[in-house]
């Protein structure tokens, strides 16, 4: 039930593109215009699963997940193109 946080480490600006996918469906990004800001199933009307408990910080990109579940076990894909592009994954543990 705790919330956990993937940090991008990076400071976010009109030229800087996110996008965070679990298990290969995307749940979130942030394009260039701060305001298409897509959480959860706004990004692919499929997914349920994050329903209300993603959190996307404007100014880093990071992501919390909000009230972690067993479901939430997984990797987690963090893209980012920007000046340099690059890809970090991230692997949650949930007991």
């Amino acid at each position: 039930g705790d919330p956990v946080t993937l940090p991008t480490d990076i400071k976010v600006d009109q030229n800087t593109k996110i996008k965070w996918f679990f298990n290969d469906t995307r749940i979130a990004q942030i394009t260039g215009d701060l305001s298409k800001i897509c959480p959860d199933v706004q990004c692919d009307k499929d997914t349920e699963r994050f329903r209300d408990r993603l959190k996307l910080d404007h100014q880093t990109g990071s992501l919390t997940i909000m009230n972690t579940r067993i479901t939430d076990f997984g990797l987690y894909a963090l893209e980012i193109y920007s000046d340099s592009d690059s890809e970090k994954t991230f692997k949650v543990t949930v007991y």
